[in-house]
């Protein structure tokens, strides 16, 4: 299939039909990669979700990864995940034409109806404790949402586009859309810092201002999502104070 008009400069694009894991595949090819590229799975068999969870993949549905060589410290190429999820939103309101139903949540959802249609995970690739390359990984729900028994009791629950919104898109074809929107973010990000990109993720935050529920490895902690500050963190208004924090599970 030829590229996308608007496909990005010096971009690789590389389409796979079967792979277990498209982020395992980055960490394969990262080495032998003269620039960054988008690997697509058609298939993917062993795709993996945050904190080490299966991610489960219907077929007709995408999974993808951005690998990448960053520049930045650490901490500043984690906050990708919220370029990511830019580009996803401007991906979905392309083949809907609608903006209204999507919503972004912290950290790296993407939301449908108040359901989850896609999901971000960020895995560093790189020994000695240094960071030579990043996998941005992206599973989106084209076609089919897993059942509810197969995803975390608790969880959000997952939708499809095609089943909420009635737009039929193929892999490919969502690749050539994301792939352009995820460039012209990364330019905002790498040229002005995360300070553009925080304002604009905020305008599209869902339950800003509300009560939620951030679940650590250690504890509970209910407040009023006050805010994402500059490092990426979420802040939480409680009883207590304010609480920044920098991993958690969110429930509503």
């Amino acid at each position: 299939m030829p590229l996308s008009t608007n496909w990005p400069e010096g971009v690789g694009r590389r389409v796979l039909p079967s792979i277990d894991s498209t982020n395992a595949e980055a960490a394969r090819v990262a080495g032998s990669l003269s620039g960054p590229e988008w690997i697509l799975a058609l298939e993917q068999t062993s795709g993996r979700g945050r904190r080490g969870r299966a991610w489960v993949n219907p077929a007709g549905n995408f999974a993808a990864t951005y690998v990448m060589r960053p520049t930045e410290p650490p901490e500043q190429v984690a906050l990708r995940s919220f370029v990511a999820a830019l580009a996803l939103y401007d991906a979905f309101a392309a083949v809907t034409g609608r903006t209204e139903p999507f919503g972004l949540k912290w950290p790296n959802d993407v939301l449908l109806n108040g359901g989850k249609v896609a999901g971000i995970l960020l895995e560093s690739i790189g020994s000695s404790g240094g960071v030579s390359h990043l996998a941005i990984g992206i599973g989106v729900n084209l076609i089919g949402a897993p059942t509810v028994e197969a995803v975390e009791p608790g969880s959000t629950r997952p939708v499809s586009l095609l089943d909420d919104t009635g737009a039929r898109v193929g892999q490919e074809e969502f690749l050539d859309i994301l792939a352009p929107a995820y460039a012209a973010w990364e330019t905002q990000f790498s040229t002005f810092g995360f300070g553009p990109i925080r304002t604009a993720w905020l305008a599209r935050a869902v339950k800003l201002g509300e009560v939620i529920t951030a679940r650590t490895a250690r504890e509970e902690v209910v407040g009023s999502f006050d805010t994402v500050d500059e490092t990426g963190n979420l802040v939480l208004s409680t009883p207590q104070g304010r609480r920044a924090i920098p991993a958690a599970d969110i429930y509503f």
